[in-house]
């Protein structure tokens, strides 16, 4: 896995990664930036929701849950002092779909989180990282 990173101005910063996608990385005003991006550990928290996400959901396709949709919402902290890497984490999903099993959705998330989601496992290094989930019937 490759990416490059190009320093535009101030704090913005492009970043593009090695299948040819780019994103503005920018800091807040206060802090020099004019807020036209995220933050970079925003991007390390979205990409770790991204990678739990779609082992959640891999999983539960393969185990042939009818699954129709999946939001997460994701609250941390972060330590005060440098480096200020992240000490909590918490995962909420809620997952949508016909008749879902509720151990069926625990089991992939414990195996997303213990096994395959490679972002949360090395977060977990320094983060207390928690999941939830709710079930809502589809239409």
């Amino acid at each position: 896995m490759k990416a490059r990173l190009k320093w535009v101005e101030a704090v913005s910063f492009l970043a593009e990664s090695g299948s040819g996608h780019a994103v503005l990385m920018d800091g807040a005003p206060e802090g020099g930036g004019r807020n036209l991006g995220p933050r970079p550990m925003e991007l390390v928290l979205m990409g770790t929701v991204g990678c739990t996400t779609y082992d959640v959901i891999h999983i539960l396709k393969k185990s042939r849950a009818d699954v129709r949709d999946c939001v997460v919402e994701v609250d941390s902290d972060r330590a005060t002092e440098d480096p200020k890497v992240f000490t909590r984490i918490h995962f909420h999903f809620i997952v949508t779909g016909k008749a879902l099993k509720p151990e069926l959705v625990e089991r992939a998330i414990k195996l997303s989180a213990e096994k395959y989601c490679s972002a949360s496992i090395m977060l977990g290094k320094t983060a207390d990282i928690t999941h939830d989930f709710e079930i809502r019937e589809a239409e």
